[in-house]
């Protein structure tokens, strides 16, 4: 059994905010420059409409090394056989998504504060996104972003992999490793990028190496 949590740099998909509306593309412009990980959310779409997207998805990622999670829907995973799911507020429960997906599949889970990071380790998550860190659009219905102090307090606790996600830009890298993070999720600072493996290298230059294959954070630079 192999879980590891060996990226820092991890990709949402968003495939309306890339310009050119060539989602595939984009996301071989950032394997190119460095995604090892790429989580498919694409939510509007039904099973039957992204079971072919995440196929070519699947085939891509293994071309570049890359690992593959699906968002929630844990059918379409299992059915391409990716590296596993993300989960948020309105998944499945943890521990029965692992029971369906078995113990060799990765779990990512989506969280906003301490409490719920100890408890996602609890349940049997290999690690979690925390934010949104800075502003974002696409967060702005859910309140307030948690901010630098949030996320260092965050990371300072983390029992697991800790990706801070919202409004992470490459400018930001040095002021949230400075908060102890050293691992970014993002979605359009690169998919909305002119050119997503460009933005994609500066993202992955900035960060330093993705720590241990246990999982612990590196102290921040």
């Amino acid at each position: 059994m192999d879980r590891s949590v060996d990226f820092s740099l991890y990709l949402i998909t968003d495939r309306r905010q890339v310009p050119s509306g060539d989602l595939v593309g984009a996301v071989r412009q950032a394997l190119e420059g460095g995604v090892r990980a790429v989580q498919l959310r694409e939510k509007d779409l039904c099973a039957a409409e992204l079971f072919p997207l995440a196929l070519e998805l699947r085939d891509l990622t293994r071309r570049y090394g890359a690992q593959l999670l699906l968002n929630d829907r844990i059918d379409v995973a299992l059915a391409v056989a990716a590296d596993g799911v993300h989960l948020g507020g309105h998944s499945l429960p943890i521990v029965e998504a692992r029971r369906l997906l078995g113990p060799g599949k990765l779990i990512g889970v989506s969280t906003h504060a301490p409490a719920e990071i100890s408890d996602a380790r609890r349940s049997g998550a290999d690690f979690v996104t925390f934010g949104p860190v800075y502003p974002t659009p696409s967060k702005t219905p859910f309140g307030a972003p948690l901010g630098l102090d949030s996320l260092r307090e965050a990371c300072r606790s983390a029992p697991l992999p800790l990706f801070a996600l919202g409004g992470v830009t490459p400018e930001r890298l040095s002021e949230l490793r400075s908060a102890g993070c050293n691992r970014v999720a993002c979605i359009g600072a690169v998919l909305r990028a002119a050119d997503p493996g460009a933005t994609a290298r500066a993202f992955t230059q900035g960060l330093s190496p993705a720590t241990s294959r246990t999982g612990e954070q590196e102290a921040p630079a």
